[in-house]
């Protein structure tokens, strides 16, 4: 850490990366960091963002790279990954927060809709993150792994979206018992519904972007406040970090009452089924 005047820079000369980094949360946090004197790796498929935020990002006086990465093809991911090894010396902290969704019934989605989610959500995830974890370990790194209280509890018309969070809340866990002992650790963020433009792409069943009305549950936080949370977060090393009033007491629900939670909502998503 390092303090200047009365303030103490916690990541100062830290190294961060941030998957789908150009835009929504990731450019949130890209910022927050960034501003607390963190070294930033940005890593999006979007070619042209990742360029511009990167010049944003040097011109608030951050010392950034900027990759083009689709986090679906491993190679890319590999590539990235090294050229940040290479150009600062490690990775401290990973944020695995590049994801899409889809929205429609179980029975109108089609498999391939299903294998895109994973794709990106999941596979992405565990790309990143093998290809830093050598580096994270050296240097008793944190990984943060953008979920949702779909990781951890039903959600209807989203089968997809909830099987890939899912899949990441079992390998995330699990991966923080295993190097925990090294001094490595694994924060889990379920953030609740956030004004991005992530829903605005979200795939309907037969894999192109719905324009069916998204239903929404409690007051929408900004990305500013998620990355503002996630990095009190990062500084604490917490486990899980659960955002929004309405994730904290779906959360909370979930676990107490499983089957009551799911008739709740099930009658509180239900209308997006009907077309």
């Amino acid at each position: 850490m390092r303090r200047i005047g009365k303030i103490m820079l916690k990541f100062k000369d830290k190294v961060v990366v941030v998957t789908g980094g150009a835009s929504g949360i990731g450019l949130a946090i890209c910022r927050r960091f960034g501003n607390d004197g963190a070294k930033i790796g940005i890593l999006d498929m979007d070619a042209v963002g990742v360029k511009r935020r990167a010049r944003e990002l040097e011109a608030a006086g951050t010392d950034v790279l900027g990759i083009k990465c689709d986090v679906t093809i491993k190679e890319e991911c590999d590539f990235a990954i090294n050229e940040i090894i290479n150009h600062f010396g490690g990775i401290d902290i990973l944020v695995n927060n590049a994801g899409i969704t889809q929205r429609d019934a179980f029975v109108n989605t089609r498999i391939s809709v299903f294998r895109k989610v994973m794709e990106v959500n999941f596979f992405g995830s565990l790309y990143c993150t093998k290809a830093s974890i050598a580096s994270l370990i050296k240097r008793k790194g944190l990984i943060i792994v953008i979920e949702s209280v779909a990781g951890v509890a039903p959600l209807l018309g989203r089968t997809g979206y909830c099987a890939s969070k899912h899949a990441l809340h079992g390998l995330f866990t699990s991966l923080r018992s295993e190097i925990r002992e090294t001094g490595t650790h694994v924060m889990i963020v379920c953030p609740g519904f956030i004004k991005t433009n992530l829903q605005k792409r979200a795939l309907g069943g037969d894999g192109k972007v719905t324009h069916h009305p998204q239903t929404i549950v409690g007051k929408q936080n900004t990305t500013k406040s998620v990355a503002e949370a996630i990095y009190k977060g990062a500084v604490r090393r917490k486990h899980i970090l659960v955002l929004t009033a309405a994730g904290k007491a779906g959360y909370w629900i979930s676990r107490i009452a499983p089957v009551l939670y799911e008739r709740m909502m099930a009658r509180k998503f239900r209308s997006e089924l009907i077309r």
